[in-house]
């Protein structure tokens, strides 16, 4: 017993002696900082536009709980938003009229998803471990796919025949929606998945997060062959996570009150941004349309904004108060024109 214990500390320390070698090669590589290369190649940035410019346009009321979760719909105008009052609300982000209302079965939602090219369904999910499935032309036929052993904290379509799901449970669903079956599990996280983001430009690449302090990317058509990435650096769990419409860029938001941007090209952490804290921090990050900025909604009622090309980890200007109470999603519109959060103060607000 004594030599199978001395082998264990034997084979942590040589682990944790390429663990150091390993940090020590990508941080060689790291010989430039995106402010540098700016400077170098002379270029004249414009001016991100702030507050007074970004300003508060609509505020979404229809809510009598915690909203905690929204997702833009493919035309930027609707959005759908879930709460913890038990229900799913559609609306037009322009007029801020409620288009439709869904009552789920379980009030305890924590995720919700909209198909991006047709907008004709949403799925949600959350404590119940269910992903349900509605057709908004039909919200009473619902379908509902069980499968996760833990609660549901994301959910992502990829066509109207398949979603992929996030689960407390540590892996990732792929799931046949017509025939409401998991058709590929992503299984190499080693604690609850939080969040996950597809790729804008190769619909079969998407990245998720996890309260084990990494982002993974993976490829949906080899789901036996594991991550193909693998990225680490935060030192809370990582609660939110988007991708640059350049698909190769990945933004990512911690509880430890940072957010960081990894480069899938050069595979290492190329901007990081706050400073590390104990307590709540990010819920949930959104990349401009241009990448230029990345948006942060924190629990402390405020959201961020750091200018992605420069070194400085202060943000370039935040709005200050934003909700009342936790942030707890945001999103920029496809179009880009248009930044939505949600708070548990019940509201949703449109800047």
């Amino acid at each position: 017993m004594t030599d199978v214990n001395s082998r264990i500390e034997a084979a942590k320390a040589e682990i944790a002696s390429l663990k150091e070698q390993i940090d020590k090669a990508m941080a060689g590589k790291k010989d430039q900082t995106m402010s540098a290369v700016v400077r170098s190649k002379g270029l004249a940035l414009p001016n991100i536009r702030g507050p007074p410019a970004t300003k508060l346009r609509r505020t979404l009321k229809g809510h009598f709980g915690k909203v905690t979760a929204m997702h833009w719909a493919g035309d930027s105008q609707a959005l759908i938003s879930a709460s913890q009052d038990g229900k799913l609300l559609l609306w037009n982000a322009v007029s801020t009229n409620k288009l439709k209302a869904i009552s789920l079965k379980s009030t305890y939602v924590m995720a919700v998803g909209m198909e991006q090219s047709k907008g004709n369904l949403v799925a949600c999910g959350g404590l119940d471990n269910l992903c349900t499935v509605y057709k908004l032309s039909q919200p009473d036929n619902d379908q509902e796919m069980a499968s996760h052993d833990g609660f549901l904290s994301c959910c992502r379509f990829l066509d109207e025949q398949r979603i992929l799901t996030g689960s407390g449970d540590s892996t990732v669903l792929m799931w046949d929606i017509p025939n409401g079956v998991p058709v590929e599990t992503f299984a190499e996280h080693k604690n609850d998945v939080m969040c996950l983001a597809i790729s804008p430009t190769d619909p079969n690449c998407f990245v998720s997060v996890s309260v084990d302090r990494t982002a993974k990317v993976w490829d949906i058509r080899d789901s036996k062959a594991g991550a193909t990435q693998t990225f680490s650096g935060h030192e809370g769990d990582i609660n939110g996570v988007d991708f640059m419409r350049d698909g190769i860029t990945i933004g990512t938001g911690s509880e430890d009150g940072t957010a960081r941007v990894f480069d899938m090209r050069a595979h290492n952490e190329i901007c990081k941004y706050g400073k590390v804290t104990e307590g709540e921090g990010l819920t949930s990050v959104s990349f401009s349309r241009s990448g230029r900025v990345l948006f942060g909604g924190h629990a402390d009622s405020n959201v961020l904004a750091w200018d992605v090309l420069s070194d400085k980890a202060t943000p370039t200007f935040t709005l200050n108060q934003a909700h009342e109470q936790h942030v707890s999603c945001l999103g920029v519109n496809p179009k880009g024109d248009a930044l939505c959060t949600g708070s548990w103060d019940s509201t949703l607000k449109i800047w």
